[in-house]
């Protein structure tokens, strides 16, 4: 007779859960606070890591998007009114989409290069892709 430890994990195995998309990229999650009519995004300098762009490009973004002022210190962003949750993460993955993913291969492996005065081109590292960035 098999032990309980041996099938025990013969059951793990047959109803095992995905705990993740099986993607490499996932989108990272904004954690705020709401302070009287102000928005903290507390980790925006690590969500702006996990996506590869500056800090700068992500709060311009969002400044245009939430049409809100704000400034970045240090680690984190202050928006200059109420942002709910919800609304801020559609407008972060509406970034990701513009801004990150490849539009021909749909990878997350690219970087911003800029060219002349007004111009920014997103570069796909993965299948070399370019393409015009609008703000």
């Amino acid at each position: 007779m098999e032990s309980y430890e041996v099938l025990l994990e013969r059951v793990k195995e047959k109803h095992s859960v995905k705990t993740s998309s099986g993607e490499r990229f996932e989108t990272p999650v904004f954690v705020i606070s709401l302070v009287g009519n102000k928005t903290y995004i507390k980790n925006f300098e690590d969500v702006a890591e996990k996506l590869r762009r500056s800090k700068e490009v992500l709060a311009k973004f969002l400044f245009k998007e939430l049409a809100t002022p704000g400034v970045i210190t240090g680690q984190e962003l202050i928006l200059q009114a109420k942002v709910q949750f919800r609304l801020l993460q559609e407008k972060l993955q509406s970034f990701i989409e513009r801004m990150v993913l490849c539009k021909e291969c749909g990878k997350p492996d690219t970087h911003l290069e800029h060219h002349g005065r007004n111009v920014d081109f997103v570069v796909c590292e993965a299948c070399g892709a370019k393409r015009p960035v609008l703000y």
